[in-house]
């Protein structure tokens, strides 16, 4: 295992892990750090939510993980999963992070991405390079990769809550601060 820090932000559905996570890249970005991975973001019709985009935070490229009205075999919910959008979008934004960012983000391990075993994959080789991660986490579920991740000693689980949620993202920062800056 390297030593680089791996903090994994973990919380309830809507409790603002992405938000954290998009504030903490903000503030490594104006330190002129590069800032790689994957994030996922919630797709809104008519003030519901109908699914999620993938999307590669250097690139921009997005697609469609999951929606309601999909056809696929693969089903989280109400939610419809296509793991060749996750697997072209997604799962290319984290390779390319292990060669190119300073800093690996994976929005999110969760229920949908976990299907995917090239995602499992790309996710379990980033964990083992020596850079730092931030990743949010699925706060209940027991697949096998979360409970890996949830188990090594060199991640740090932090959990966004209501009364955190504002500060988290400095006291990311001032961890990684110890590691990069």
């Amino acid at each position: 295992m390297g030593e680089a820090i791996k903090i994994g932000i973990t919380g309830l559905p809507n409790s603002g892990k992405t938000q954290a996570l998009l504030k903490v890249i903000a503030m490594l970005e104006e330190k002129e750090l590069t800032v790689g991975g994957m994030l996922t973001k919630a797709l809104i019709e008519n003030k519901r939510r109908v699914g999620f985009s993938v999307i590669d935070w250097r690139t921009k490229e997005s697609g469609v993980l999951a929606h309601v009205d999909f056809e696929s075999k693969i089903a989280v919910g109400r939610y419809k999963v296509d793991l060749e959008a996750l697997e072209a979008v997604g799962v290319k934004s984290i390779i390319e992070a292990t060669e190119d960012a300073e800093i690996i983000i994976i929005d999110e391990i969760g229920k949908m991405e976990v299907e995917s075993e090239a995602f499992v994959k790309a996710v379990r080789d980033a964990m083992e390079i020596d850079k730092p991660m931030i990743l949010t986490l699925h706060k209940k579920s027991r697949n096998p990769l979360l409970q890996d991740i949830r188990r090594r000693d060199d991640v740090r689980i932090l959990e966004v809550t209501p009364v955190n949620r504002n500060l988290l993202p400095y006291k990311i920062v001032n961890i990684l601060k110890g590691a990069i800056f």
